[in-house]
């Protein structure tokens, strides 16, 4: 599966909503919607510049509802399925989960505590349309780089 445009994103990303199988301290389950905004909107009070960082954590969750009984392969699969739409960068950022075993990269080390807080921290992130504008604009510049290639 590929997603070619931002609806289709958004209307996953909306699905998301009231997905529990995020875990939070102490095993508590986490809504991945809320973890996923959670997680966006405090990578960009942390690296405000970094627009694709951002949106590598809020495009995560998606795996969980297109391939719900492979969390082996969710990661691979679902980078697979946005590269096309939102670039190779943040393919390769969801491809890897910001853990304790993750490579060194920077990117991956700027999503690992915001990852974690979102689970324990109870904020208003906002709301998904928020996003949109970013989504779109990521979007545009990847078409763009496509069509030179």
């Amino acid at each position: 599966m590929e997603l070619r445009t931002v609806e289709e994103l958004m209307d996953l990303l909306y699905a998301c909503r009231g997905t529990r199988d995020v875990r939070g301290r102490g095993g508590v389950p986490v809504d991945a919607h809320d973890h996923a905004l959670r997680t966006a909107a405090l990578l960009r009070r942390g690296r405000p510049a970094d627009k694709e960082l951002q949106v590598a954590g809020l495009v995560r969750p998606v795996g969980r509802l297109l391939w719900p009984g492979e969390p082996a392969l969710r990661a691979d699969r679902t980078a697979d399925a946005i590269r096309a739409l939102l670039g190779e960068r943040v393919a390769g950022l969801v491809r890897c989960h910001p853990g304790p075993d993750a490579p060194s990269d920077d990117g991956l080390l700027a999503l690992r505590a915001p990852d974690e807080e979102a689970c324990a921290a109870w904020f208003d992130a906002g709301v998904l349309e928020d996003w949109r504008t970013v989504l779109e604009l990521l979007a545009a510049r990847n078409s763009r780089l496509g069509m030179v290639d």
